[in-house]
């Protein structure tokens, strides 16, 4: 039985992109009632963090392929995720990077899906795993993810991600990711509200079990019109800095939970071995 079957609330994707404080708000709301309700004893989660460049070329453009997972006691599901804290290294070229040449509105994934959206302003592609307790049982369902660029906020490059579940219902949600500044030794974190999913009347809202995603040229097509003509071609990606920092290129994340609580990963990304120097051949001669 997949998890699509329990998804069943139109204002979901309208709350997946409320205004921040709206989102805080109703966030506060449910955690009130989350605390109070006999649903609340899902176990606490331990997470982890993986990140690779593809290819990891030094001062070449290069994919962003990340994801996080939560380790939970057999047969649970982690407290449903309501935000991401996801930091990246210093000296990466994302302005730069070629991709969300176009822009994409709430409005319109709502409406129409990622189908709908200008094809140059996909970002990246992912999947999430996600799963609910019913009885004894966990529920689990698969959806692929597709990020757009949105319209900046405030001067900060600003994210959508959509979420589907295709079957057996057509069940879809949209939030919100906007780039911030951080402190050393990272160049900028992005941070992701995550909306509640309702599922069944008195049954837990959705958990996110584990998020693959990535930001990059790989499996994205653009398109550019001269003339009469329109040439398809692949966006150049994320310009990698020359230099590898020490101890490699480092990643932190931050997960915070329903029920209050928090979770913490980092990982780094090792630094590319050097290229091998061409040595002459002697000559004989």
């Amino acid at each position: 039985m997949l998890l699509g079957a329990y998804l069943a609330s139109p204002g979901l994707v309208r709350a997946g992109v409320a205004h921040a404080r709206t989102a805080q708000a109703t966030t506060a709301r449910a955690r009130t009632a989350y605390a109070h309700s006999a649903l609340a004893g899902v176990a606490q989660a331990s997470a982890s963090l993986s990140a690779r460049f593809m290819p990891e070329r030094l001062g070449q453009r290069a994919t962003l392929d990340f994801g996080f997972a939560f380790a939970v006691p057999p047969g649970h599901v982690p407290s449903p995720l309501v935000q991401i804290e996801l930091r990246y290294p210093n000296n990466l070229g994302i302005a730069l990077s070629g991709l969300g040449l176009a822009l994409c509105t709430a409005q319109t994934l709502e409406v129409a899906g990622p189908s709908g959206c200008p094809p140059n302003s996909v970002m990246g592609h992912g999947q999430a795993f996600t799963g609910i307790e019913l009885g004894t049982s966990v529920v689990s369902e698969l959806a692929p993810i597709t990020v757009v660029r949105a319209p900046d906020e405030e001067g900060r490059l600003a994210l959508l991600f959509f979420a589907e579940g295709a079957t057996p219902v057509d069940t879809h949600i949209v939030f919100p990711g906007i780039l911030l500044p951080a402190d050393a030794p990272f160049g900028g974190v992005v941070s992701i509200g995550i909306p509640l999913v309702p599922t069944l009347p008195g049954a837990p809202y959705i958990s996110v079990i584990h998020l693959d995603a990535s930001l990059g040229p790989i499996g994205v097509t653009y398109y550019e019109h001269i003339g009469a003509t329109t040439l398809a071609y692949t966006p150049k990606g994320i310009l990698l800095p020359r230099s590898c920092p020490r101890g490699g290129f480092p990643f932190a994340a931050t997960f915070s939970f329903l029920d209050g609580s928090e979770a913490k990963a980092s990982t780094a990304i090792p630094c590319p071995d050097p290229p091998r120097k061409k040595t002459k051949k002697k000559s004989l001669h």
